[in-house]
């Protein structure tokens, strides 16, 4: 017989745990800046905001671990939650000084990620819980397997950055469209944003498309696939193959037509904020915007486990470059998705280490599978 306790988990002793590593993770940032923060990102907040959020994150903490030991609710991971506080106190918590942070030829981003997973949970936890389509907890199965690639894409953000910008560098400088980038050149960077968010999503249907029709790449595709439930956190499940692909494929038109640096940057926050949102599991109804925006419903569709949909529905961004594709389909009267997942489950191992895997080997089937 299977305990009762095991299946209802504490939102109070996972939170506690939660904010407890990552007041820690903040702390050893505090400590080791030059090898556990990225340049890139440290531009985007001020040292006082991040000492004020690990103050915030601390407190949080030990009140829900608290609460939670005091309910008797997953004391174990409650205790955890606080244990991990108190060795963050204990290190130095916001009172850790360091001097002029020095440069590295590598770094971590274990600051994007720390901040990144904070105001996500923040924002979509709350949202989901009351605006919803489907009753789920963010303790669903396979939530820990989504964290750690959640984990892995930011926190190695700066190598990832490196390889995409080295495998598009090179084929950039060899391409010369002089009148084309004269052109973009001229726009304002309002409408130079518009025109990249459009080439770029084309790029990357175009080669979503080709995950889905090529063996040897829906291998690595199938672990995005493989989420049976979905939510803010399932849009974080990708192959690191698959990332550095994705990625290369974007940037490299993007570079080669010459797009400003500040509408690059503006599409590349788009990216995040959309890649988040499209996987949401938000039952708002949008009406028209369904149209225009690619919003959660849109794109859960292209993640039904149900035959009709499995070649539908490839952009990220704009509807639009589906409609000229053929590859546009949403069906009426607010419908949504019954089941989520590729269509052959035991072709998809459980875990992260697995999965990574899973793609170099030949085997069909595995016992202990995403279903």
């Amino acid at each position: 017989m299977i305990s009762t306790a095991r299946t209802h988990r504490s939102f109070f002793a996972y939170s506690a745990a939660l904010l407890g590593l990552l007041s820690l993770f903040a702390v050893f940032c505090f400590h080791f800046p030059e090898l556990l923060t990225s340049k890139e990102f440290r531009a985007a907040y001020t040292e006082q905001f991040a000492r004020h959020l690990l103050l915030a994150g601390l407190v949080a903490a030990f009140v829900m671990g608290t609460l939670a030991i005091l309910r008797d609710r997953n004391k174990r991971v409650a205790l955890a939650g606080v244990a991990s506080a108190t060795l963050a106190v204990l290190l130095g918590g916001t009172n850790v000084t360091f001097d002029a942070i020095g440069k590295t030829p590598y770094s971590l981003g274990l600051d994007w990620f720390v901040i990144s997973l904070f105001f996500s949970a923040l924002v979509f936890v709350p949202l989901e819980r009351y605006l919803g389509q489907r009753r789920i907890s963010p303790l669903r199965p396979g939530w820990r397997t989504d964290l750690t690639y959640f984990f892995m894409s930011h926190v190695l953000v700066q190598f990832i950055l490196i390889l995409v910008t080295a495998s598009t560098s090179t084929v950039a400088g060899l391409a010369a469209f002089p009148a084309l980038k004269d052109l973009i050149q001229a726009m304002p960077t309002w409408l130079q944003f518009l025109v990249a968010v459009f080439v770029a999503d084309l790029a990357q249907a175009l080669l979503h498309r080709a995950y889905h029709n090529t063996p040897w790449l829906w291998r690595f595709h199938a672990v995005h696939h493989s989420s049976r439930e979905m939510d803010w956190l399932a849009g974080s499940r990708i192959h690191l193959v698959e990332i550095l692909l994705t990625r290369s494929a974007v940037m490299l038109p993007l570079l080669v037509l010459g797009f400003s640096a500040s509408a690059v940057n503006a599409y590349v926050i788009l990216v995040g904020l959309q890649a988040v949102l499209a996987h949401a599991n938000l039952g708002i109804r949008f009406g028209w915007l369904e149209y225009v925006l690619v919003l959660p419903r849109y794109h859960h569709w292209h993640h039904a486990r149900h035959a009709d949909y499995i070649d539908v529905n490839y952009a990220i961004h704009l509807p639009l470059v589906d409609m000229l594709m053929g590859t546009f389909k949403l069906p009426p009267h607010h419908a949504w998705p019954s089941e989520y997942g590729v269509m052959k489950l035991e072709t998809v191992p459980r875990g992260i280490v697995r999965q990574h895997l899973m793609p170099f080997r030949s085997r069909k089937a595995y016992d202990d599978h995403v279903a």
